[in-house]
């Protein structure tokens, strides 16, 4: 599951078990991205926190399959394949076109959005988190006008960049502390958006 020790749902009190009953999918399932941090339960608050209010949340503007997307660019150049498959069926779950979303795996894979089912602004913020992700210090100011020549207003962009700047955070914890699917149901995310403190997966 991780390269560290880690408290199981079953044998998990206090704090840390009220955490994993709000984190917590069918069956008591909890994922193993969120159990990494179970000997510091403060960090696993922060980052659900973090996660929920940067994509999962009534006050995002973005549709919620395109930050999915941009996420699953984002754990792709970062050779995050925990991340890849968990956020990719999120995102096939709200494209509900299984051959958009192949194409946009493809895409993906391939480094090539541009040849993505994507229109105009979104091949704007994919290419904006792409640069954002592996040459951060190379960052501009004309890397933010690109993105509003290209139609996307200031709150989007910030919508764009809190998205990549989480993923580059999650696929850290995942590839720093070598967590792995063994054992996750692949796909549940806290898909309540219209109650910020609803952390459940499903």
């Amino acid at each position: 599951m991780t390269w560290i020790n880690t408290v199981s749902y079953e044998d998990a009190k206090g704090k840390l078990r009220k955490l994993y009953d709000r984190v917590k999918g069918p069956d008591n399932n909890v994922d193993n991205i969120m159990m990494s941090h179970s000997l510091r339960p403060h960090s696993m608050e922060g980052h659900m926190a973090m996660y929920k209010y940067c994509l999962h949340h009534t006050g995002n503007t973005l549709p919620k399959w395109y930050l999915e997307c941009i996420g699953v660019y984002v754990s792709s150049l970062n050779g995050c394949s925990y991340c890849v498959e968990h956020h990719y069926q999120g995102m096939r779950r709200l494209v509900e076109d299984e051959e958009r979303s192949v194409a946009l795996r493809a895409a993906i894979e391939a480094d090539e959005v541009g040849d993505a089912p994507l229109d105009g602004r979104q091949v704007a913020g994919m290419a904006y988190a792409r640069k954002l992700t592996v040459a951060p210090a190379g960052m501009v100011e004309a890397d933010v006008a690109a993105l509003r020549a290209a139609g996307l207003d200031d709150g989007e962009i910030l919508e764009i960049n809190q998205v990549t700047s989480y993923f580059c955070y999650a696929n850290r914890t995942v590839l720093g502390l070598g967590v792995n699917t063994d054992g996750d149901i692949i796909g549940l995310s806290p898909n309540n958006s219209d109650d910020p403190e609803d952390w459940g997966h499903r």
